[in-house]
């Protein structure tokens, strides 16, 4: 993403030059490139895929009876958070600074002067739909810690409004080139902050607000279709190529080793999750091996476009740890965190943060800043900002989170009735049934 400023700033100046020292190059366009091109639409595509492999992957570890209900979380959050983008949330990320750092201006309204032209070295249109993939599949994270309880109207207002105060500020304050916390120093390559520990952070509030299940630690909640969950979180492996190296709005090296730290990062982190069931909990499994890959790919998230592979495969092993750990959170302190969406994504994300402020490299980018391995003075402010960016965003978005939750509870209700979630909400929401006998 910050590449993409860089890139930006660069064509401004360029045209500048142009208007003083060749007039007849005055009203010359940015060039586009066309492997850029090409590779970002790829990228947008398999980012785009993330979100039914989250639907899969979220979908195998719930009951039976409420698979279908999980899977049209995502696969709704698809059709509506597409709306929004389209209508304001493009604008509110992506447009002009008011002045505060804070959000964007509004000349990009219902994509208004969105079009052909270039944006960098790719069309406008489609570095907004790249971006529009991450305001999709965010709040989609969500989800994962309130299934089986959460009524759909609630859910389906919920993530609206949770993008346009949430998501779409952070965004541009992370992001843009005039944003707040990108203005003072911190890193985030693809989404620590803006997408995991604000989806993190929200999920484990709306789950304390919600209340646990019905039974919950009374009778067993086993995954009903593990099958499932793994083919999800393949597709997540596949599709998180795209959202990582697709963040490099190129593609080039940067975009080539973002790649590959991404792929190490994943397989650290399975072999970490599994490993620590295997000596802690005596048998290794196969929905810890699915967990594990993906908090390696939420932990290399941040530094993906700053740090070297070998330091990949230390986030990797790091991240799958911690968020082995993480899942355990809930049962010392009490909440239903259903899926496990606080403990892989919130924890993932704050520890990928906070190691892309140790290993982040300018060899890898320069344009990016040397971590506390490669330089003590200039890493250790980097760390700081890393901190500040993960305390910022867990305190900006848990609060909006809170405060959204109590007034749909206050006013629809959030939660099902009783007989609805013991009968299951496939049936009783949806008129459906995944399975027949």
């Amino acid at each position: 993403m910050r590449q993409y400023q860089k890139v930006k700033i660069k064509n401004r100046v360029l045209a500048m030059l142009g208007i003083i020292f060749v007039p007849g190059l005055a009203f010359a366009a940015p060039a586009i490139d066309k492997a850029d091109t090409a590779w970002m639409m790829v990228s947008t595509a398999l980012v785009m895929l993330m979100i039914p492999g989250l639907a899969l992957f979220y979908g195998g570890m719930v009951r039976s009876f409420n698979v279908l209900s999980a899977v049209m979380h995502s696969l709704f959050a698809m059709g509506i958070m597409s709306i929004q983008w389209y209508v304001i949330g493009y604008t509110l990320a992506w447009g002009s600074d008011t002045g505060s750092g804070l959000i964007g201006g509004l000349e990009f309204l219902f994509l208004r002067g969105v079009g052909m032209e270039a944006n960098g070295s790719i069309p406008h249109v489609l570095f907004m739909m790249f971006q529009g993939m991450f305001a999709i599949i965010t709040p989609a994270l969500i989800a994962g810690a309130v299934v089986e309880r959460i009524k759909f109207s609630a859910w389906v207002i919920f993530i609206v409004l949770w993008g346009t105060l949430v998501y779409d500020p952070l965004c541009h304050m992370v992001w843009h080139a005039d944003g707040f916390l990108l203005n003072r120093g911190g890193l985030d390559f693809a989404g620590g902050l803006v997408v995991h520990v604000s989806s993190g952070v929200s999920a484990l509030v709306l789950a304390i607000v919600l209340g646990k299940r019905l039974s919950y630690k009374k009778i067993s909640m086993p995954p009903h279709n593990l099958v499932i969950t793994v083919l999800g979180a393949a597709l997540l492996w596949f599709g998180w190529f795209g959202f990582n190296a697709g963040s490099a709005l190129t593609s080039g090296g940067l975009a080539a080793n973002a790649l590959v730290v991404t792929h190490l990062s994943a397989a650290a982190g399975l072999f970490a999750w599994v490993c620590a069931e295997w000596i802690l909990l005596k048998r290794p499994s196969i929905l810890g091996a699915a967990s594990g890959l993906v908090a390696g790919l939420v932990a290399i998230t941040p530094g993906a476009g700053f740090v070297t592979p070998s330091a990949s495969v230390l986030i990797g092993l790091l991240g799958g740890t911690a968020c082995f750990l993480g899942v355990r959170i809930k049962d010392r302190f009490g909440f239903d965190d259903s899926l496990d969406a606080f403990g892989v994504h919130g924890v993932g994300g704050i520890i990928g943060a906070l190691l892309t402020g140790i290993f982040a490299t300018k060899l890898i980018n320069p344009g990016g800043a040397n971590g506390l391995f490669y330089g003590a003075a200039e890493g250790s402010m980097l760390l700081f900002e890393q901190a500040f960016g993960i305390v910022f965003t867990a305190l900006y978005a848990g609060i909006f989170t809170w405060i959204l939750a109590t007034i749909i509870d206050k006013t629809i209700g959030l939660r099902v009735p009783r007989d609805v979630e013991l009968q299951g909400l496939d049936g009783q929401l949806h008129g459906e049934q995944a399975y027949h006998d």
